[in-house]
């Protein structure tokens, strides 16, 4: 007796199954984000971003983590197609400890005109395994090759040149009249790394074993290479007075390997239209920051930026214009701030810039100087002149600020006062801005 074929219904009841019992979340919704169908994973890992537990539409549910991906998927120009791969969200989460954040990967998918399918899992682990394993091979990288290209000298408890060799001169530049006593800050240029910098790098060694960086470096003359500054401890950790503690540097020459660097820097760490930092680098780069200001409290601050009118811009010019606006923004942006600030997109048309070293009175005069510097510009599109402005909260750390979330939320409110106070303008945080101030925004 042959066995009947499956029906066209039995199949696709077989499929849903699969669907449901899948080990990764899945989810299919209409192109307006409004979900039809989602397994049991995938609601389990988007249950905790939903503000009110409604899980009836994609785009709503991620808001808080992807605030552009609506936007990207209407401007999605294929029938079908990737829209995003392995987009990595940062979601806060509870744990044993207290609170910490778990990292989602999104994948979305354009099925036809109607549907879209999404695949979202949690990568947290397998994320911070991918950043030891790039320590731990630019380690490796850094001791093994291109041994004759490099530059190696001692320095003190303050990260200052004890001693001098001609390795020093062949890649630098610097001869022992300009290395001997003077901070390793010197192979930096000058907007790149400050004292308090400097000794970040110290500590971070002393806590890991090492501590590694590339990026521009500065030689004598000053002329820029791509180089990498490997920081690693001569003394054993925790048996010797801060004074006797002494530590190698390691420089190396990487110019030959700049091109394959930003590549691949830009492919996981760039937002792709600005080319600035993304909300995954954002995110990494200011915990850091937070890190080393609870370990030594320091001035810190932080600047959320946007764009008045865009959804009118959009509307009145179209996408094209948004988009050049947008990179208008990122290179005033680019143009104000220093090399060891952290500027980034946040989504849409919000950005955000992390300032090491600066108060709070330094941090409003940048954002003034960017507020006047976007107003003064002129953005072409299509052979026709837009003016632009935007409106700018400055926050800073302080004690009972509970980490980056909490100090965005603060620049938030301080943006959205300068909104409802007419936009163009930079409003610093305050006590009195508490969610008042939201009730007046007029975005």
């Amino acid at each position: 007796m042959t066995r009947a074929e499956p029906t066209l219904a039995e199949e696709h009841e077989a499929l849903i199954q699969f669907l449901y019992m899948a080990p990764i979340g899945l989810l299919q919704a209409r192109l307006d984000g409004e979900i039809l169908m989602v397994n049991p994973l995938c609601a389990q890992l988007l249950m905790p971003l939903s503000r009110d537990g409604d899980l009836s539409n994609l785009f709503s549910a991620l808001e808080g983590v992807a605030p552009d991906l609506r936007s990207r998927v209407q401007g999605f120009p294929g029938p079908h197609g990737l829209v995003c791969e392995g987009w990595q969200l940062r979601v806060a989460a509870s744990t044993r400890q207290g609170t910490g954040h778990s990292i989602l990967a999104l994948t979305l998918l354009k099925l036809d005109e109607q549907r879209l399918m999404a695949v979202l899992g949690d990568v947290t682990q397998s994320v911070q395994h991918e950043r030891e394993l790039r320590q731990s091979q630019a380690w490796i990288n850094t001791i093994v090759t291109g041994l004759t290209d490099y530059a190696l000298l001692t320095l003190d408890d303050q990260g200052r040149a004890r001693d001098w060799n001609a390795s020093v001169e062949r890649v630098t530049g610097h001869g022992e009249a300009s290395t001997l006593g003077r901070p390793f800050s010197i192979f930096y240029p000058e907007d790149a790394i400050d004292p308090m910098g400097t000794q970040d790098r110290l500590q971070e060694a002393d806590r890991s074993g090492w501590s590694l960086d590339e990026g521009w470096r500065l030689r004598a003359d000053g002329s820029r290479f791509w180089g990498s500054c490997l920081v690693a401890p001569l003394h054993a950790a925790d048996d010797v007075l801060p004074e006797d503690r002494a530590y190698s540097l390691v420089i190396r020459d990487v110019s030959d390997r700049r091109e394959a660097t930003e590549a691949l820097r830009r492919a996981v760490s760039c937002d792709h239209l600005t080319g600035l930092a993304n909300r995954r680098a954002l995110f990494e780069a200011c915990e850091l920051e937070m890190q080393r200001w609870r370990r030594a409290p320091r001035p810190l601050s932080l600047v959320l930026i946007d764009v008045d009118h865009f959804k009118r811009t959009n509307d009145e010019h179209g996408h094209a214009a948004g988009d050049a606006v947008l990179r208008h923004l990122a290179a005033g942006l680019s143009a104000t701030c220093r090399a060891m600030d952290v500027v980034a997109r946040l989504g849409g048309e919000e950005f955000v810039v992390m300032l090491p070293g600066c108060d709070g009175d330094a941090a409003t005069a940048v954002a003034h100087r960017l507020c006047e510097r976007i107003a003064a510009g002129m953005v072409s599109v299509d052979g026709k002149g837009l003016r632009c402005t935007v409106s700018l909260g400055v926050a800073s750390m302080e004690t009972g600020v509970d980490g980056v979330d909490a100090l965005i939320e603060r620049a938030d409110l301080a943006m959205v006062a300068a909104k409802a106070a007419g936009r163009n303008r930079v409003v610093r945080w305050q006590p009195g801005l508490r969610p008042a101030a939201a009730a007046a925004e007029a975005r």
